[in-house]
């Protein structure tokens, strides 16, 4: 699943500076229409004069017609396969050895490309872990004409070091140098948490999903999924493996959008154009005279979309078939103005083929989800999103990375400091944020402990008038319904309904966290007794110094309307109410760092 050294076209070389783009400025993508140039954080150049990320790879191609499909767009197939070329090299260059590919994540295409463009693709590892590393992967587009480029799709990938003759490969560790840097190293943690757990959830969501879908319903005018059925079989010869006779993955991943793309075609009786590919997973290995068995069919349509299901499974001679790979992708027919035209309605073939139509229904929702929570900026995604079982996954990603974000800013203003007590803001793109910081002598993972209970914190903090449990999401996810009396005489006081997440270290280089932010629950609607108050992003990141008694804290909050009445005081340096809050939760700490109280929710 390596790059293959012998394969066409392939321009690489390894650059020591980020690609620099006017984000005034916008582009013409390869339909002829303008896209606005996206501010990627790869894109941006870094600030150390003379940097050199070691670990960074460059790969540019010009899209040329034997690279196109009919439509004289690049073939997706071809451009996986220079991703997770670029990606490898990135890969075996941190680690010194063959690597081979192990996951993909969600890969959402925002723009075709077509001939004559040219392809650029940015890859570096964001972080290292035991034998295994995550690859940060950007490909733009750019027309040479104009002199301009935008992004076409980011994804992040994990490669795994082959073991060698002296053993399992244990990787060094990659050491952030930049802002940018250390933000995609601690958010490297969090997705790799979310692909652990990946599969397991997503069994669980369909299986609950589709048990409240019903039966499928009937269309008299319906395409039966069965005339969408593709089985395709490759031999894998020579070309199409590394240098260490295994095929190389990003040709397996265009095997497999080939025969996902004619399932499609089958279905709408035009070309239809990738969208998205689902995370997925390669579950073994395969090599130089391997028959590769490509197998693919709709699983459903819906208005604008379609899911296809592929599998690629492989055997030499009389040996059983061996699950290489499965993957979910999802095609658009675009009209001539570029616009999705409806589809037809699909007919699933019975008991399987009703359970892969079902499916398909829970998976576009989660898909969604996926989408909306994960994917946008912080800005885009709404204050309180609605918390259900199936996006709690993605919710909660969501909720440590924007506190990891914040973490990650070094341009916090000290605004004052009373009695060891730092209190700094950021005001950034219209939005105030401000942060705490303290130091207390009490072992990091107690005060975790001590803190990641909200209902021990009216102990100290007078602000937390009430708090309950609502309900126990996992083992490291709690929602919340606090109660906090009001500002002013006379008002009503304010309730948040809150989700907190806590993580304990990856490694050594990792701070404990406990992330909070507000959700919707319909169990728990605004009363007329307090004003439903809104936390975008809050949280504390505890760090263990270098005397594993001292234990740095710092507690975060991006500032919203309901937040504001609480700290404007402080910030303007009329009042030290946060410096006696924190100065509370330092002796509170100092007095239960021996208790044995000092347990999370689900422990108790």
């Amino acid at each position: 699943m390596n790059p293959n050294p012998g394969s066409d076209f392939h321009q690489v070389s390894i650059t020591t500076r980020g690609v620099v783009v006017n984000t005034e400025s916008r582009v013409m993508t390869s339909e002829g229409k303008h896209a606005d140039t996206v501010q990627d954080p790869l894109f941006i150049q870094e600030s150390e004069e003379g940097y050199r990320n070691p670990t960074e790879v460059k790969m540019s191609q010009i899209v040329l017609p034997c690279h196109a499909n009919h439509c004289g767009e690049l073939s997706v197939g071809q451009l996986l396969k220079w991703m997770d070329s670029t990606a490898c090299l990135s890969a075996e260059r941190h680690a010194g050895c063959s690597c081979i590919t192990a996951s993909v994540d969600d890969i959402h295409f925002e723009h075709t490309i077509g001939v004559g463009k040219v392809v650029n693709i940015i890859a570096k590892v964001n972080r290292a872990f035991t034998s295994s590393m995550e690859v940060g992967i950007l490909v733009t587009c750019e027309d040479l004409y104009t002199d301009r480029q935008w992004k076409v799709c980011h994804a992040f990938a994990t490669f795994v070091a082959r073991r060698t003759e002296a053993g399992k490969v244990q990787l060094k560790q990659v050491i952030p140098r930049t802002q940018m840097e250390q933000m995609e190293y601690s958010l490297a943690a969090e997705r790799r948490r979310m692909r652990l757990i990946h599969a397991e959830i997503i069994t669980d969501l369909l299986s609950s999903s589709t048990a409240q879908l019903g039966e499928c319903q009937e269309y008299q005018d319906a395409v039966p999924a069965e005339r969408t059925r593709v089985e395709s079989v490759e031999l894998v010869l020579p070309p199409h493996a590394n240098h260490q006779v295994s095929t190389f993955g990003g040709q397996i991943m265009a095997w497999m959008e080939n025969v996902a793309t004619i399932a499609a075609s089958r279905l709408c009786n035009a070309h239809p154009t990738l969208r998205t590919i689902d995370m997925f997973h390669f579950r073994g290995p395969s090599h130089i005279g391997d028959r590769l068995v490509l197998k693919a069919i709709v699983n459903n349509a819906f208005k604008h979309s379609m899911e296809v299901g592929v599998c690629a499974e492989a055997y030499q001679g009389g040996e059983p078939l061996r699950h290489i790979n499965s993957a979910f992708m999802t095609f658009e027919v675009l009209d001539s103005d570029r616009k999705p035209r409806t589809l037809p309605r699909l007919r699933p073939e019975p008991v399987d083929g009703k359970r892969r139509y079902q499916e398909a229904i829970a998976r576009k929702k989660i898909r969604l989800d996926r989408k909306y929570i994960i994917s946008c900026k912080q800005t885009e995604v709404p204050v309180s999103v609605p918390w259900d079982p199936s996006n709690q996954m993605y919710l909660s990603y969501n909720n440590v990375s924007a506190l990891k974000l914040m973490d990650t800013r070094n341009n916090w203003v000290l605004t004052s400091e009373k009695n060891k007590v730092r209190l700094y803001t950021l005001e950034e793109n219209h939005m105030l944020c401000f942060k705490v910081e303290m130091h207390v002598s009490v072992p990091a993972e107690q005060t975790f402990h001590l803190l990641s209970d909200l209902r021990r914190r009216k102990e100290w903090d007078r602000h937390y008038e009430e708090c309950e449990v609502i309900t126990q999401a996992d083992e490291e996810d709690t929602l919340y319904r606090i109660a906090t009396p009001c500002v002013s005489k006379g008002g009503k006081g304010k309730d948040f309904i809150l989700l907190a997440s806590r993580r304990k270290p990856c490694d050594a280089r990792d701070p404990y966290l406990i992330a909070l932010r507000s959700v919707t629950l319909p169990t728990h609607p605004p009363t007329e007794d307090y004003t439903r108050g809104e936390v975008l992003c809050a949280g504390f990141t505890i760090w263990e110094e270098s005397s594993a008694l001292v234990t740095k804290i710092t507690y975060y909050n991006q500032a919203t309307p309901g937040v504001l009445p609480y700290i404007s005081t402080d910030i303007a340096g009329l009042s030290s109410s946060f410096y006696s809050a924190f100065s509370a939760c330092s002796h509170f700490l100092e007095a239960n760092k021996d208790s044995l109280a000092a347990m999370p929710p689900s422990a108790l």
